[in-house]
């Protein structure tokens, strides 16, 4: 059986007994149920896994013992930036979690024309404490020691603005352009629009902000899964499938 992977703050991993955090704490001891002596890995999502064993195992108090510490080399060649229109419910946890498991190295989601979503104040804090939550336990299950960052929500204008890596790709299902691979990049920028496509007018700022438009074959895919198949494109072609 898997060792669980329990993520921690990066001062934590140093050596000796961890007083793990009220979260994996509880998580450790109420979820998976693990008991005294069991092994487990504990990772700062800065790069560095510890092989670890928990020595004290209680309601209030659960204590790991560090056994060794190494820096884990998972992270794709290729760093994608991903521009995720906001969509409702789990859909978006699907297609953060799912682009985590990729390899994506950065997510912004945003505001859009046809985006039915708009969150302001404490309603975007929390979604975007809820979205990172989602890129921690993905990073958890799929042996990832660096979480990438879940940014702050923008309007696709400014993140439009923001681009300079050497590829840069919107999925567009009405192109009739051909996308052909480069020889090799080491970063790229990848938006994907709503349920209902982005507007013409959005397509057109992309397009001058260097973005090319790529489509995947002739059926529509939805907002969740769009990442996923570009993603595992763009690994295959450049990182690391």
């Amino acid at each position: 059986m898997a060792k669980p992977r329990i993520h921690v703050a990066a001062s934590l991993i140093a050596g000796g007994d961890v007083v793990l955090p009220e979260g994996p704490a509880r998580h450790v001891a109420l979820v998976l149920r693990l008991r005294q002596d069991a092994p487990l890995i504990l990772f700062d999502g800065e790069g560095r896994e510890a092989q670890a064993r928990l020595t004290e195992v209680g309601r209030k108090r659960v204590v790991a013992r560090i056994e060794a510490v190494t820096e884990i080399a998972t992270e794709s060649p290729l760093r994608v930036h991903l521009g995720q229109a906001i969509s409702k419910g789990d859909r978006m946890d699907y297609a953060i979690q799912k682009s985590v498991e990729l390899g994506v190295a950065a997510i912004t989601p945003l505001y859009v024309e046809h985006g039915d979503v708009r969150l302001k104040g404490d309603r975007e804090a929390k979604k975007l404490a809820h979205w990172q939550g989602v890129a921690i336990s993905a990073c958890e299950q799929c042996g990832r020691a660096t979480i990438p960052p879940v940014h702050p929500p923008r309007m696709l204008a400014e993140w439009l603005g923001e681009r300079d890596e050497a590829l840069r790709l919107v999925l567009h299902p009405a192109t009739d352009d051909s996308w052909r691979p480069a020889d090799s990049i080491d970063a790229a920028a990848l938006l994907i629009g709503p349920e209902g496509g982005l507007s013409a007018a959005e397509v057109d700022a992309a397009r001058r902000a260097g973005f090319q438009p790529l489509t995947l074959g002739p059926r529509i895919l939805r907002t969740e899964t769009a990442p996923v198949v570009a993603l595992a494109l763009l690994q295959h072609h450049f990182g690391d499938l």
